[in-house]
């Protein structure tokens, strides 16, 4: 049976050294591929669009939450942007819960519905919020924890990825972007993606 401080030990625990944990290769250099086509990550928007918006989020961060629905518009109305979505869970065990839980849900082809349902909450969460914001939205908590079990390889990977380019580029916080070769560790108001965007296409 699953319970929320259980969704998958092994993985919790890899995720969570690779949070906290330290590391020699922090400064190293990140490959665009690596950064913009990692083939495990989410991708919104148009998977084909000529110019890709990175973003480094985590679900319990309130400026994330709060500008979220300005970029989806920002790159539905541009029509030609792919948005990247790189779970960087910084704010402890119940982000790590929380980007496991919905990782776990796009192996099963439902990621945007458990991330909007998270995007969507207020404040700071725990355990209970999340699956009770998953469970309506829809989903059954026994079918993430089964789906982030068998995956649990290729979630730790994207985990970790996530993790080291996120401190390859020395952001401090969430929100952080990264655009053609620009890099932005904090909040854009809509003019700013925008012009970003525009910036990287010419």
């Amino acid at each position: 049976m699953f319970t929320r401080r259980t969704i998958l030990t092994t993985t919790l625990a890899t995720a969570a050294a690779s949070v906290i944990g330290p590391r020699a290769s922090h400064a190293q250099q990140v490959s665009r591929k690596a950064v913009f086509f990692d083939k495990d990550a989410p991708v919104l928007g148009n998977p084909k669009g000529n110019v890709t918006v990175v973003e480094f989020f985590d679900y319990q961060c309130p400026y994330c939450k709060k500008s979220h629905p300005m970029v989806e518009n920002v790159v539905k109305a541009d029509g030609n942007v792919r948005l990247v979505l790189k779970d960087w869970p910084i704010f402890g065990e119940v982000s790590i819960f929380a980007a496991q839980a919905v990782l776990g849900a796009a192996q099963i082809g439902k990621y945007d519905v458990a991330m909007e349902a998270l995007m969507k909450t207020k404040g700071k969460l725990t355990h209970e919020e999340i699956e009770k914001r998953l469970t309506d939205a829809g989903f059954s908590m026994k079918d993430i924890a089964a789906a982030v079990n068998k995956h649990n390889a290729k979630i730790s990977g994207i985990l970790d990825r996530n993790y080291s380019q996120a401190l390859a580029f020395n952001f401090i916080g969430t929100p952080a972007f990264v655009i053609g070769s620009a890099i932005f560790p904090g909040v854009l108001d809509e003019k700013g993606l925008k012009d970003a965007i525009a910036k990287a296409r010419g």
